[in-house]
């Protein structure tokens, strides 16, 4: 690993810590700097969990939202 590399990984560290891994990953940076397919494929597993969890989330809401108005 080169020292760029290295530095590179630091600063995914740093910024998963100081800005939160959400936001890290979904409003930061894609970090095409870091060429290691594994990292990539964890974050965008990760990104699309993410983003199952608000819909589900959203949809139960709804859901509940709908009963509730049914049942008036």
């Amino acid at each position: 690993m080169t020292e760029e590399e290295f530095e590179n990984w630091k600063s995914v560290d740093y910024r998963m810590r100081e800005e939160g891994i959400d936001y890290c990953f979904e409003h930061y940076s894609r970090f095409e700097e870091i060429k290691d397919e594994e990292f990539h494929k964890l974050r965008l597993e990760f990104l699309s969990s993410m983003f199952k969890i608000r819909e589900y989330v959203k949809n139960t809401i709804k859901s509940y939202e709908e009963e509730d108005t049914n049942m008036l």
